[in-house]
């Protein structure tokens, strides 16, 4: 695998892995705990590269290949790592976002909405700071400032700091109307135990785009990653890419 290059932003350097190619730019947004070179990311940058698509994908502060203490970052710092990631490069944008990485990529939607075309989650969990918490799990929380319980995807703990988990109640989306207009798809595995696909249903219903539809996934698991689930991923992001790559308008050049 080729070596990533980095970005600066603040005190970090951030690794990313970015191919030019035909556009629009396909972004993958990666889950918690997790990194650009997990099954999905890469198994979609396969299918880019194979295609001559232009394709990043990154770690956030403190995740993978880039710097900084994972217990130190927030939602919002995570928030602003793609942002500057997206800033890096021109033209449209479709982005991917897996799990957390889907409530992240609607932020960035909202935030640059004239640089993206489309969007395609995965299990997105937006607002997961909120339904993904029992009341006990919030006070723990709130009076010990960290959280740790056991991964079902690894040795290592899952750990939640009261920093992250503030930072997120902040950026809540699904309690009003989303104001993103372009396509989105939602991809979501019927046995998702850690995200519940009625969570894909909620934001189906807030956001404001009329090209929206769901997709379940009979006997899907959260991660979806089994070959057909792959095969869907890649189907579903070619389809978007193919429709958006024809209505992109440079803002600088009009």
């Amino acid at each position: 695998m080729d070596d990533p290059d980095y970005l600066t932003r603040g005190l970090h350097r951030l690794a990313r892995r970015y191919r030019s190619g035909r556009g629009p730019t396909i972004v993958f947004l990666a889950g918690y705990m997790s990194d650009m070179d997990g099954g999905k990311a890469t198994a979609l940058d396969g299918w880019a590269r194979a295609q001559g698509r232009a394709m990043l994908r990154f770690d956030y502060a403190g995740c993978g290949l880039s710097e900084g203490e994972f217990d130190a970052q927030t939602l919002a710092g995570w928030r602003d790592d793609a942002l500057a990631m997206i800033d890096g490069v021109e033209g449209p944008l479709v982005l991917v976002g897996s799990s957390m990485g889907g409530w992240l990529m609607l932020l960035c939607a909202l935030a640059r909405p004239e640089r993206i075309r489309a969007l395609v989650g995965i299990a997105a969990a937006p607002d997961f700071t909120d339904w993904g918490f029992t009341a006990g799990q919030k006070a723990a929380l709130l009076e010990a400032g960290r959280l740790e319980e056991p991964s079902p995807y690894g040795e290592a703990p899952y750990v939640t700091t009261r920093a992250f988990w503030e930072s997120g109640e902040a950026l809540k989306l699904l309690h009003g109307e989303i104001a993103v207009t372009c396509p989105v798809r939602l991809l979501h595995g019927l046995e998702d135990e850690d995200v519940p696909w009625r969570i894909s249903r909620r934001l189906l219903e807030r956001l404001r785009s009329a090209d929206v539809r769901m997709t379940l996934v009979k006997g899907g698991d959260h991660r979806l990653s089994r070959p057909a689930d792959i095969a869907l991923l890649i189907a579903t992001v070619a389809d978007l890419a193919d429709k958006g790559a024809g209505h992109y308008i440079d803002d600088k050049a009009s």
